[in-house]
This record gives structure tokens, C-alpha cells and sequence, in this order.
């Protein structure tokens, strides 16, 4: 028996991504609609995310980055997936970014995975911050940080295109 320590809360646990987290990536990756978000502008193939699952090195100084899969415990069901990202061990800081499955959003899921990755960002990896960039029109991604002790720091202007439109980002951070 594994123990989940600080990686779970006895209803989701975060794990590093399996092989047979294939599809649940690949649908993630792939929707479009999550794009103006992550920066993404072209669809992975199934052959790119499983590579990248393969070859990551788990490191998060070699990789920079830490992506977690969400587990709900009770029946192993994936739910979706939470990365620590342009990870700085240095100045001890990382961007964070959620993303579930449509049907398991407005569910407290986030919630939950946000606290258990926040406790392991301090406590294993000792970042000092975390820190998130948030559409300004998207109220419930900032009420869902906001609610989890991040605070607004800034925006950016016109930092997001989304059909020929630019939209502003607030910054929001999170102190330990």
C-alpha cells in the first residue's frame, strides 16, 4: 500500500500521469475551447502525449513543470489534471493551472486539487508563491482561487486573443 501523504485528502488523489491517462490528455489537450487558456494553438497527437508521459523525467528541475492527474479515490475515475508549470526553484515561485473534465466542473473538484497541490508546492517542493493567470471576464476561475487564499496582484492588458478579441488577465498570488 502507497502512502498518499500530501497528495491526497482521502477523497482525490493526485498522481503523475499513466498510459491510460492517454484519452483523458488527449481530449483535454484537444479542446479548443481551453486554448485561450493555456497559450495552446494546435492539437497534440496521441503519439506526442504519450511520449511526453514516457519521457517526462518526473523532475521538476529538469522538466520545470509537475503535472498531476485528479483521482477521485472512491472508484480511480480521472477527473482531470493540475500543472505546476515555469517552476523557478530559484526565486521559489510556479504558475499553476487547472483543468477538469467538463461534466466534474462546479463540483468543488478544483477546489480540493488546488489545496493538496498548494500543501505539496510548500511543503516538498518549498516554493515560496504560486501564482495564476486568469482571464478578468472569467469569475468563477477567480472566485475559485480567490476563495483558496490567492490574491490579486495585477493585469495584464489585452494579454489574451480569443476570436479576434484581446481580453485582460489578472495575476493572482498565493504567499506561503
Amino acid at each position: 500500500m502507497i502512502d498518499k501523504g500530501l497528495l491526497s485528502d482521502g477523497t482525490y488523489l493526485l498522481r503523475a500521469p499513466e498510459p491510460e491517462d492517454l484519452d483523458v490528455l488527449f481530449n483535454m489537450e484537444n479542446d479548443t475551447s481551453l486554448w485561450m487558456f493555456s497559450g495552446n494553438a494546435v492539437p497534440y497527437s496521441r503519439y506526442q502525449l504519450k511520449k511526453y508521459i514516457v519521457q517526462s523525467q518526473h523532475d521538476f528541475y529538469t522538466d520545470r513543470q509537475v503535472r498531476f492527474m485528479i483521482v477521485r479515490e472512491a472508484d480511480a475515475m480521472v477527473l482531470g489534471s493540475i500543472d505546476l508549470t515555469d517552476i523557478d526553484p530559484y526565486n521559489g515561485r510556479a504558475e499553476i493551472g487547472i483543468a477538469l473534465l467538463s461534466k466534474y466542473r462546479g463540483k468543488g473538484v478544483a477546489s480540493a486539487a488546488l489545496n493538496i497541490v498548494t500543501g505539496y508546492a510548500k511543503k516538498v517542493l518549498r516554493l515560496r508563491q504560486l501564482f495564476c493567470h486568469v482571464p478578468f471576464d472569467n469569475k468563477q476561475s477567480i472566485k475559485l482561487f480567490v476563495s483558496n487564499g490567492f490574491g490579486k496582484s495585477g493585469r495584464l492588458k489585452e494579454w489574451l486573443v480569443h476570436d479576434e478579441t484581446y481580453s485582460d488577465v489578472l495575476i493572482l498570488q498565493k504567499f506561503f
